[in-house]
């Protein structure tokens, strides 16, 4: 166990010296301002609120704690709670963990942790997964019902809870209980300057949408709603709407219907809506006094959502009726009394559905009552509470904290005490101040405060919260811990800060003053029989549940117990819960007032000192011996400090102790040896033995470091010396090689020169001067015979398209074997050729010359290659008629077709008779086959068509022509490859001049005067012989190829 080494401040407050406040105050601060924020008093853990998220959480410090025990690792609230369950687990002991601290000193946190860590360590499977998320997301439920922003805390609980966690008897959870008590209903309806009503009314604006809100007929705006501040309707670093679907997502977990949320923020719905239902004074007709509500809206809203005739909501909300066993009283309210009575309903509604939600959760995680199940209990409850004005709320608080330290008071001495028996240590009495007259002052049956107040309630006749305060000076006028000014002023005292209105009561932690004023009332906490029948009127089920007592069937004069008297009773059972359970505390500390992280107020922190009763905590728990520890682990923290047992003890682990005790001279006094753990009584002593063992462990450092550095000179000077010895042996071995490879080199060489001397001679002597040179010849001319030999025997075939030839076998015949293959391939050409007949030739000629005029310019040439060229598309051979066109043309008629002559003037096609003879171009048209135009070769000058699929040319006239004052002709052709083609060739034969070609999708054809600019383009998805369509605009002639 860590105590001065390596730590920041004391970790266990019991060996804090000297045991004053200022020092406890210091070390707490010490440690928080080195964010160390959890400090033990033995078993019990206080922890100051940090203000922000330390490194300190997850899983893995979570298997860290839950591996070790309590005094291994460093104070944490993990620690805590690992020995809570592990006691319940291993031991079969029903735990419960005690979180206190006043608002805004980190209890709800501590209790999330606690519930996480428990929730982390248990078992894996689905069905206890299940639990735990029921568990887990009853938080934010009951936090978003029941937390709200006070001045001092953003996510302050407003309500005592208490929480039993059942597990089965391997340690899984199998379901829980929880228990609420004195839920602030007073916040409903009023709240200070800078605080905020109940989460829930936020989260519901903020977060419904718009459907969800017209459905329960509110507003987003906070403004619209009298029981909600208006200048803190937001919280910095809190956001409402995600909170409100985190909250929806919860209550589906926990098992809540759909239906059951709709009608829980109806209900919730109808708190906001009754704070603007708003009264005006009215008078009745004898004169008395009246209340009524201005503008009806609200009411019958409320009457629409719940089911409710709104005239009887009015009627309960300004009138009561009282009933004897003879007759009913309706009597009108008042203004006041009328305000009264609607807060009321308000903050019963709102009180009874935080009741019911907790007894909906409870259905949810309950166990069967048939499984055996062991039990933990957490209680997050306010802490003891001083505030400038302090009412009801405050007094019974104070009440159960008083409760809780006499718990806390018993349970440590039990613990202690029966420490010591087990141990074999005898117990002497401790002296404490025992607060049990406090709790009889407050509690006893007849003459207790809460006692006189219920009396004075039941009391008839005229009733105040001065008569009450009479009283209670009458009764406890001699009382040591009760004063008031009446008791002072009997005594002669005098004390400007007590009220005439007021008395005081000496708790624990400190003297609190109490404010009379509205005892009465807040103990009562009526609800007048009309509004509770009015509720029960309503359609809605959840709401007419809230009411039983409405039901006129189940009415009963009888008068329902106080607040007072119901929070007594549930302190009792909490009371009667906690005895049967061992107790593990968390005392929760607020460093500063305003929330700032690193900020440390020693006048807050000792107040809370004195309210947590830490130093009474301290001197309790140091009453007999300040420190315990098993002999194993106390042996093998202490036992270098002697040379009996260092470094090695055979013996049992109390005689090593007594060996260490006995040489370092500790006093017997100070010392008692249990059966299994040393107890030593002053803190001191220890301290004295911790510094005596950072001593020793300073020399024992200073000889393992002289050690080793002795080790590692010696460890250096091996490996020094083996390298240099390595290092010597390879540069030797190195040289002799070096040496070696020269003479082995000058060796070959000088071999090399003899040898080669030898051979010179040799040869001189037996052969001539010139058979090298001859040799070398006969090599390369056998060489050069074997390649032509072989190249003959495998010559590829005669077949003029096949380009294979054998590869050359050697460099030096590349160049050869490239024009034999030349050579080859013109032979095989040459003969193919001299095969062919003169009409094949002429065939090829023409196919050679359209392959030079269109290949890769005409889209159509690669379709005409195949197709040999006929000529007489007209069946001119067998038709005289036709014969007598060509006229006394001599010669064959190279190409007879027929064509479409476009007219240049409109763009209109009309069909011709195309004659092509070897000096001429005959046009003549069909039907009129007198009617012809004759045009000698030598008047072309030139040709344009297209690069398109389609038979579009042009043929220009030279302007020196007979015909060349008409113009150039534009022509459609379905063979114009073969046509152009034979024409070029005639044109060459006929003038000796070669026709110029041109193919291009722009060209200008002369008309009389004037030219035609044409121009082709090629339609989405047209191609082959498709149609073509001519427009004329102007100069213009636009042709379209479909």
């Amino acid at each position: 166990m860590p105590l001065l080494q390596g730590t920041v401040g004391v970790e266990d407050l019991v060996l804090l010296e000297p045991l004053v406040e200022e020092s406890l105050l210091k070390n707490l601060q010490l440690r928080y301002e080195n964010e160390e924020i959890y400090t033990y008093i033995g078993n019990v853990v206080i922890s100051v609120n940090p203000y922000q998220q330390l490194p300190i959480y997850g899983p893995e410090f979570i298997a860290k704690y839950q591996d070790y025990t309590f005094y291994e690792l460093k104070p944490h609230i993990y620690a805590l709670a690992n020995v809570a369950y592990q006691s319940l687990k291993d031991q079969d002991q029903d735990q419960c963990i005690l979180i206190t601290g006043e608002s805004g000193a980190g209890k709800t946190e501590a209790s999330k942790l606690v519930m996480s860590y428990v929730a982390a360590v248990c078992g894996k499977k689905e069905q206890v997964n299940s639990v735990k998320e029921q568990l887990l997301q009853s938080n934010p439920v009951l936090e978003a019902f029941g937390n709200a922003k006070t001045i001092r805390n953003n996510n302050s609980s407003r309500f005592g809870k208490y929480m039993d966690i059942e597990f089965d008897f391997k340690g899984s959870p199998l379901g829980g209980v929880i228990t609420n008590y004195l839920l602030e209903k007073s916040r409903v309806v009023k709240q200070l300057k800078g605080e905020r009503n109940f989460h829930i009314f936020y989260h519901l604006l903020a977060g419904a949408d718009a459907q969800l809100l017209k459905a329960l007929k509110l507003e987003q705006d906070t403004s619209g709603y009298a029981y909600l501040n208006w200048d803190v309707s937001r919280v910095d670093g809190v956001d409402d709407a995600s909170n409100f679907r985190a909250v929806q997502s919860a209550m589906t977990v926990i098992g809540f219907s759909e239906e059951e949320i709709r009608q829980v923020l109806e209900v919730t719905a109808l708190v906001l809506k009754l704070g603007n239902v708003e009264l005006v004074d009215e008078f009745q007709a004898n004169g008395i006094p009246a209340s009524g509500i201005r503008d009806g809206r609200g009411v019958r809203e409320i009457g629409e959502m719940v089911g409710l005739n709104s005239k009887d909501l009015e009627r309960a909300l300004c009138s009561r009726t009282m009933e004897t066993a003879k007759e009913k009283v309706v009597t009108a309210l008042n203004v006041i009394q009328a305000q009264y009575a609607r807060d009321a309903l308000a903050k019963n509604i709102y009180g009874r559905l935080f009741t019911w939600i907790v007894n909906r959760i409870n259905e949810s995680i309950k166990v069967g009552t048939g499984e055996k199940t062991k039990v933990m209990g957490v209680l997050d409850i306010y802490g003891f509470e001083i505030l400038e004005d302090n009412s009801f709320e405050q007094f019974v608080i104070n009440y159960c904290n008083e409760k809780l330290q006499q718990v806390f008071i018993e349970m440590t001495l039990k613990e202690e005490q029966e420490e010591y028996k087990r141990e074999g240590i005898p117990w002497t009495k401790v002296d404490y101040f025992d607060n049990s007259i406090i709790c009889n002052l407050i509690e006893h049956n007849q003459q207790g405060i809460l006692a006189m107040l219920d009396e004075e309630c039941l009391r008839p006749g005229v009733v105040s919260d001065s008569t009450f305060l009479a009283k209670l000076n009458q009764l406890f006028s001699k009382h040591g811990h009760y004063e008031s000014k009446v008791t002072q002023n009997a005594q002669h005292q005098y004390d400007h800060t007590m009220g005439l209105s007021c008395f005081r009561i000496c708790h624990y932690a400190g003297k609190v003053t109490y404010n009379v004023t509205s005892f009465i009332d807040k103990n009562n906490d009526l609800l007048f029989r009309d509004l509770s029948q009015a509720m029960w009127k309503a359609q809605h089920p959840l709401l007419r549940s809230l009411f039983p007592e409405g039901n006129p069937k189940q009415a009963s004069l009888k008068r329902p117990p106080t607040a007072g008297a119901q929070f007594k009773s549930s302190v009792a059972i909490l009371m009667k819960n906690l005895y049967s359970k061992n107790p593990n505390y968390i005392r929760c500390i607020k460093p500063n007032e305003h929330q700032q992280r690193g900020h440390f107020s020693s006048e807050l922190v000792a107040i809370q000192a004195r309210y947590l009763g830490l130093l009474e905590n301290v001197r309790v728990r140091r009453a007999g011996y300040a420190y315990r520890q098993g002999y194993g682990p106390f042996l093998e923290r202490y036992r270098l400090l002697s040379r009996s047992t260092w470094p090695h003890w055979n013996g049992g682990d109390r005689e090593g102790i007594e060996k260490v005790l006995e040489e370092l001279s500790v006093s017997s006094e100070e010392l008692a040896f249990g059966k299994t753990k040393i107890f030593i009584r002053n803190p001191k002593t220890l301290f004295c033995l911790e510094e005596q063992r950072r001593l020793r462990l300073q020399q024992l450092a200073t000889l393992i470091q002289k050690s080793y550095r002795g080790w590692r000179c010696r460890t250096h000077y091996q490996q020094m010396r083996k390298s240099q010895i390595l290092i010597s042996s390879w540069f030797r071995g190195n040289m002799q090689k070096k040496c070696y490879g020269k003479m082995k080199a000058s060796a070959l060489l000088i071999q090399a020169f003899v040898r080669g001397w030898k051979a010179r001679k040799n040869y001189r002597k037996y052969f001539r001067s010139g058979a090298a040179l001859i040799l070398a010849n006969f090599i390369y001319k056998s060489i050069a015979q074997k390649f032509l030999l072989g190249l003959k025997n495998n010559l590829p075939s005669t077949n003029v398209l096949d380009d294979q030839w054998p590869v050359a076998p050697y460099k030096c015949f590349s160049t050869a074997n490239r024009e034999l293959q030349k050579l080859f391939y013109q032979w095989k050409c040459k003969k193919f050729r001299d095969q062919l007949s003169p009409k094949q030739v002429e065939i090829l000629r023409e196919k050679l010359c359209a392959s030079e005029l269109f290949k890769g310019k005409k889209a159509s040439y690669p379709q005409s290659v195949p197709i040999p060229f006929h000529g007489d598309y007209i069946g001119l051979q067998g038709n005289p008629k036709l014969q007598k066109l060509k006229g006394g043309e001599e010669g064959p008629v190279l190409v007879a077709e027929t064509v479409k002559k476009i007219n240049r003037g409109n763009g209109k096609s009309s069909p011709r008779i195309l004659l092509l003879t070897k000096g001429h171009v005959i046009l003549t048209d069909i039907k009129k086959s007198q009617d012809k135009t004759v045009i000698g070769l030598d008047s072309l000058a030139g040709v344009s068509v297209t690069s398109l699929e389609d038979g579009l040319f042009s043929l220009h006239l030279s302007e020196m022509s007979s015909l060349g004052s008409k113009g150039d002709f534009l022509l459609v052709s379905e063979h114009v490859v073969e046509l152009l083609t034979r024409m070029y060739r005639a044109v060459l034969d006929a003038t000796q001049r070669q026709l110029p070609v041109t193919v291009t999708e722009k060209f200008s054809v002369r008309f009389k005067e004037s030219s035609v600019a044409v121009k082709v383009i090629q339609a989405p998805g047209g191609g082959g012989n498709s149609k073509l369509s001519c427009k004329k605009k102007g100069s213009h002639l636009e042709v379209t190829v479909q």
